[in-house]
């Protein structure tokens, strides 16, 4: 029986259930293409209890994230959005920052340069050389409370714990939290990143779901998750960041929570998701956004257009095995990591090659599979018009760009 992995109730509820995928992240190499692929269940559920929306735990951290595909700062726009929170945390020269899932320096690489102490914790060894490359030090771990007890012991506590977009991708909540616990200083502050639910659920953003993000949260469960911890959400911040993130800052003492807590929760009761009501048409949305997705695509086919893809992030994966997407709608896609280049996305076995092919191609459409990096998308793919050719977003809902 499946239980909740916050509070242990067994009351979990159908959200959708988008088949079976393979992990989003394990891009296949040409000699692997004859190799079966594991499969697993996506059926999102959410706790009546305390609104925890999750999937079951069917992989392991392990799997994903030993030898990790996802490198930050080929983002330009997320590199910059680190940027700017290293600069306003108001940092003092003799502060000590922790980073959980620091992956490849992009955050405190602007705290290095501060001169400020800083430590990654990044379990992924691949990317986590990437960062002490640009002299960010790095510890190669999953956080665990007694990870965190450590890195305590050996550099003391941490003035500020940083956690962007790790939060959903650890199976084991309260343990984590209880991690993050030990790191900061009692007076310290932990700022966590991760995407809101609200977003996902009205913008039809449900590309996002797959099995490396756990649970996907509402300030209200989130709230619940940091306490089971030992720490206290006192402010909330709603980021543009991946279609749609809340910036929860939490800290050991208890205190009262500010004014947009207040009203990010009241917005989230509003929208219903503090009862089952606002989870209910959410499927049906899902199932038009593949109808007119795939509609698209097979009519550009029948035409004789070629659509080629931009990007290959795990959400894109999510998207192409869910509407069955084949080399035969969308002939390849183009990512800026050259870890990508020449592997294949899993389960749909499109090949993935350098951004320049498509200036090479000329295709008559490109479909954006990061589309929450829209702004920098558009702009970097502006090129394309020059022969006539458009993008494709295929979230919240079907836009043709010219």
């Amino acid at each position: 029986m499946t239980i909740c992995r916050l509070c242990g109730s067994p009351d979990l509820a159908g959200v959708v259930d988008l088949g079976a995928t393979p992990p989003c992240e394990l891009f296949l190499t040409a000699d692997r293409l004859d190799e079966p692929e594991p499969t697993y269940p996506l059926h999102l559920r959410v706790c009546s209890r305390c609104w925890l929306a999750q999937l079951p735990p069917l992989i392991t951290p392990e799997e994903t994230f030993t030898e990790y595909a996802y490198f930050s700062s080929y983002s330009n726009s997320w590199v910059e959005h680190a940027r700017a929170f290293v600069v306003g945390a108001g940092l003092r020269p003799d502060a000590f920052v922790v980073e959980v899932a620091s992956n490849d320096g992009y955050l405190l690489q602007h705290v290095v340069e501060r001169g400020v102490r800083c430590l990654g914790i990044e379990p992924s060894a691949n990317v986590g050389r990437a960062a002490a490359a640009k002299g960010v030090p790095t510890l190669t771990e999953f956080l665990s409370p007694e990870v965190g007890a450590r890195v305590r012991a050996e550099h003391g506590p941490a003035d500020l714990v940083v956690a962007n977009n790790v939060y959903a991708h650890i199976p084991d909540v309260v343990g984590f939290t209880k991690g993050l616990r030990a790191l900061v200083a009692d007076d310290g502050r932990v700022s966590i990143e991760v995407q809101h639910l609200l977003t996902l659920m009205e913008l039809n953003q449900y590309d996002t779901i797959y099995h490396e993000h756990f649970q996907y949260y509402t300030v209200a469960s989130a709230q619940r998750a940091l306490a089971s911890g030992g720490l206290h959400l006192v402010d909330v911040e709603l980021l543009p960041t991946h279609g749609g993130s809340i910036r929860l800052w939490a800290q050991p003492e208890e205190a009262p929570v500010s004014a947009r807590v207040v009203e990010v929760l009241a917005r989230e009761k509003a929208a219903g998701l503090h009862e089952l009501s606002g989870y209910r048409d959410f499927a049906a949305r899902v199932a038009k956004v593949r109808r007119d997705l795939l509609r698209f695509l097979i009519d550009a086919a029948d035409a004789g257009r070629t659509v080629v893809g931009y990007g290959a992030p795990g959400k894109g994966n999510t998207l192409l095995n869910h509407c069955g997407i084949r080399p035969d709608l969308l002939a390849y896609t183009v990512d800026r990591n050259p870890y990508k280049h020449g592997r294949f996305t899993p389960g749909s076995r499109i090949p993935i090659h350098e951004p320049e092919r498509i200036a090479a191609d000329r295709p008559d459409y490109v479909l954006v599979l990061p589309w929450n990096l829209r702004e920098e998308l558009v702009e970097q793919l502006s090129y394309v018009r020059e022969w006539g050719g458009r993008l494709v977003f295929p979230i919240p809902s079907l836009e043709v760009v010219a």
